[in-house]
């Protein structure tokens, strides 16, 4: 389901239920969108009420989906759970998370380099804007899953099957 939310605002002593949400943004480019991120979409649901898929636009990354094709698979996949939202930005993924009211940033690490880049990243958007990230480690089975891997998998005609979402 593809969905806008209301700018963030600030919380106050009659704050509604729809603003005390735990909601999250789970930024990427998702060119494809893979099992291994699906795997932290479902977890992640099992810490915050709700998760916004942001697709990041940037001019400057050459992708092999269109960004429309993209925002329909996944919508697809998660159109029966009212819990996950799927949305397009092209600015500072902070600078969307207050947008969208989200007020956490939900990232994977599959290695240590992961983490290295992670961290730093972390540590500069929580400090412009106190949006907290918190990271799941991929599952074991999906550590060699990378949305990369898999385009250059279909650039050679090969099946990917076992590395994207069966479709509903």
């Amino acid at each position: 389901m593809i969905q806008n939310t209301a700018e963030n605002t600030a919380p106050c002593a009659t704050e509604s239920a729809e603003s005390t949400k735990k909601t999250a943004l789970f930024p990427g480019t998702f060119d494809p969108f893979t099992i291994g991120h699906l795997s932290l979409v479902e977890r992640g649901l099992q810490l915050v009420d709700e998760i916004i898929i942001a697709i990041g636009i940037n001019p400057n990354k050459k992708t092999f989906f269109s960004l429309e094709q993209r925002m329909e698979t996944i919508s697809k996949l998660f159109e029966q759970n009212p819990r996950v939202s799927v949305q397009s930005y092209d600015s500072l993924t902070v600078d969307f998370a207050r947008k969208t009211g989200a007020r956490f940033i939900l990232r994977g690490i599959r290695s240590v380099n992961d983490f290295e880049y992670e961290k730093n990243i972390a540590d500069v958007n929580r400090k412009i804007s106190g949006v907290e990230t918190f990271v799941l480690f991929t599952e074991p089975e999906h550590t060699h899953i990378s949305s990369s891997i898999v385009r250059e998998l279909l650039a050679y005609g090969k099946s990917v099957e076992d590395f994207v979402p069966k479709e509903n």
